[in-house]
């Protein structure tokens, strides 16, 4: 029996008519269901992003309204490098990356010897986790006593040891920024060791016994196997890390506000005093693009470099 050609080709459209209305159907409804976070990302991220990158070229006191709105052109930006106070914070800032490698190395040795070698695994766990999910308020309070320049615990054993004139840290410009230093290692190390362990389980049991058998020693396992194992690990932390560094504020809000003598000022503090102290929005938006900027130099490189030191 020969089928009808015309009737077969008004079937198709019809399956096809009904199968596009299908997919219109499924995509209004997701649309719909991922809305909230859609508008959410909209007006909290991408809306600011831009607003701050218009306004980083204009000079506004948003107490005077919208009427007080002016085109700067790059004048913001020209300013910016010959402000002593941004450059000191920029390189501020620089040395402030260093806590990251700092404390990856120690969260790294830490995990370690917790996986393999110590009893009641949890209770350090928990331990070396609580400064990260206490208020950084409180901890910086806590540090603020234990610096103090006379009566401080620190300064006061290191007196009973014979140290006659100890750093007065974070009220000596010298010490200030690597005390707040000190303290931002001692308050990541939770998380970083938390992250490690659960890398360390993760890798496989026979890699090792291949190792043994092959007589290779601990050195030669650490370096041959825990470390490029490891490596996607630790490229996810270096990345998160050094964001993060560029966003320390709460620590030197409570500690120093930037001092003394502008030691411990970095560009987030330097940006919240140029907005919300002096009222110079515009200037304020010309640094967040330069942070900005300087961020997505940094995680560019590090996606760059990746490629040859990270094993997947």
């Amino acid at each position: 029996m020969n089928s009808n050609p015309s009737a077969n080709s008004a079937g198709n459209r019809i399956t096809k008519k009904r199968s596009s209305s299908l997919q219109r159907k499924e995509t209004l409804a997701g649309f719909l269901f991922v809305s909230p976070m859609l508008i959410g990302v909209t007006v909290l991220v991408l809306i600011p992003i831009i607003a701050t990158f218009i306004l980083s070229f204009s000079n506004w006191n948003f107490i005077m309204g919208f009427g007080g709105f002016e085109w700067a052109g790059l004048d913001n930006f020209k300013k910016l490098f010959h402000d002593p106070t941004f450059l000191k914070s920029f390189r501020n800032n620089a040395v402030f990356l260093l806590t990251v490698p700092a404390y990856l190395i120690i969260s790294l040795v830490l995990a370690i010897l917790i996986d393999k070698q110590v009893y009641f695994k949890s209770f350090f766990k928990v331990a070396y986790f609580m400064p990260y999910i206490s208020s950084v308020v409180a901890v910086a309070i806590v540090w603020q006593v234990l610096f103090h320049p006379s009566l401080g615990p620190v300064n006061q054993f290191l007196m009973s040891i014979g140290v006659s004139n100890p750093p007065k840290w974070i009220a000596d410009p010298d010490y200030a920024l690597l005390s707040v230093m000190m303290i931002y290692v001692w308050i990541s190390i939770g998380f970083n060791l938390i992250v490690y362990i659960a890398a360390l389980q993760a890798i496989p049991k026979d890699l090792y016994e291949a190792a043994d058998i092959d007589g290779a020693n601990g050195w030669i396992k650490f370096k041959s196997v825990t470390l490029p194992m490891l490596s996607p690990t630790t490229f996810f932390l270096m990345i998160t890390g050094f964001i993060s560094t560029f966003k320390v504020f709460d620590l030197i809000a409570v500690l120093t506000q930037g001092g003394p003598v502008q030691s411990t000022s970095l560009l987030v503090w330097y940006m919240y005093d140029a907005a919300f102290t002096n009222l110079k929005l515009g200037y304020a938006s010309s640094m967040a693009a330069v942070l900005f900027l300087c961020v997505l130099v940094i995680t560019a490189l590090q996606w760059i470099g990746q490629k040859k030191w990270v094993n997947y």
